[in-house]
């Protein structure tokens, strides 16, 4: 059985939805990061690079959201969580995918995490005060130019969606109001209807 090494409020919550669409057979196992288990050395033990997710399988352990999501995808076809079939149609959904990965995560981050970058307290107050300046600047790139249809890829869910209903849901907490983004909000919100999205959801209450 698939491990999924999670955390709620993290970005993990993308691996978390595409395992339960794909139908698979997982468990979840939630980390809490204000503790510090991803630091633990049991944890360590799994992913070095302490951070979630990682997704334990039966060839080894998968680290990085863009990786799992491709890795789901591909494991269970059926889903159709992706467009495996067409090359340049499944890199576009990577190029997406990255997007998120290194870009717009990295413009989230640096609202607590600007240690990362540099030690320097102005600076570190620089970068949380820019945070919803760059996230609106990459939204609204999103909104404007990265939607084929009603989902990210056109009319069918994909991993895509999974991944940004994961970091739509951040932006009220860093003091961005998704509204203003019309075409990614209804996205989130009819994401955050699927079935198997509330299930998962539904286990952070538990």
């Amino acid at each position: 059985m698939l491990k999924l090494f999670h955390a709620w409020g993290s970005c993990s919550l993308a691996s978390a939805i595409a395992l339960e669409e794909a139908g698979a057979a997982y468990e979840l196992v939630v980390m809490d990061t204000r503790a510090g288990d991803q630091r633990k050395p049991e944890y360590l033990a799994v992913n070095p690079k302490g951070r979630v997710p990682a997704l334990v399988t039966e060839h080894g352990i998968l680290t990085e959201t863009p990786a799992i999501l491709a890795f789901v995808a591909q494991r269970f076809p059926a889903a159709n969580l992706a467009p495996r079939d067409d090359p340049y149609a499944f890199a576009q959904a990577q190029a997406f995918n990255s997007y998120l990965c290194s870009t717009v995560h990295v413009a989230h981050a640096h609202k607590h995490r600007g240690y990362r970058w540099t030690d320097d307290a102005a600076a570190q107050a620089a970068m949380t005060a820019a945070v919803p300046k760059n996230e609106i600047a990459c939204f609204q790139l999103i909104e404007d130019e990265m939607l084929a249809g009603p989902f990210v890829l056109g009319e069918a869910f994909s991993i895509c969606d999974a991944y940004l209903f994961t970091l739509t849901g951040w932006l009220e907490g860093d003091g961005v109001d998704r509204r203003q983004f019309p075409k990614v909000s209804a996205l989130y919100d009819r994401v955050g209807a699927r079935p198997a999205v509330r299930k998962v959801l539904a286990q952070e209450a538990v």
